[in-house]
């Protein structure tokens, strides 16, 4: 599974509000950076925000799925990382807040690994 580049485009454009982000090739897809900590992922055409406690409700509400992957032998379900509703990156306010939340979460998770 590989992010398109035009997907890829259009993320990092609906991005520039947030400021600072950096990009890198991650698995097949697209990591997403702020202040050197991934809080987002591009796989295929779907983006994907890490989540905890704090803001998982709000991605379960709205019917958005973890992100997963197919091995031989099953398919692996990864709960840091759920699918960003269309909605929300229709409107550049909620993005906003829904990537901060996200990016709180990556830092606080990244804290725990230290």
């Amino acid at each position: 599974m590989s992010s398109s580049a035009e997907f890829t485009a259009y993320i990092k454009e609906k991005f520039e509000i947030l400021g600072d982000v950096s990009f890198s090739r991650f698995f097949g897809g697209i990591g997403i950076s702020y202040s050197e900590v991934q809080f987002a992922m591009v796989m295929g055409n779907t983006l994907y925000f890490c989540v905890d406690d704090s803001n998982r409700d709000a991605y379960v509400e709205t019917g958005m799925q973890p992100f997963s992957y197919a091995t031989r032998k099953k398919t692996i379900l990864v709960s840091k990382y759920y699918s960003v509703p269309e909605e929300v990156l229709d409107n550049p306010g909620t993005l906003r807040e829904w990537a901060q939340a996200a990016i709180k979460a990556a830092h606080a998770k990244s804290k725990k690994k230290h």
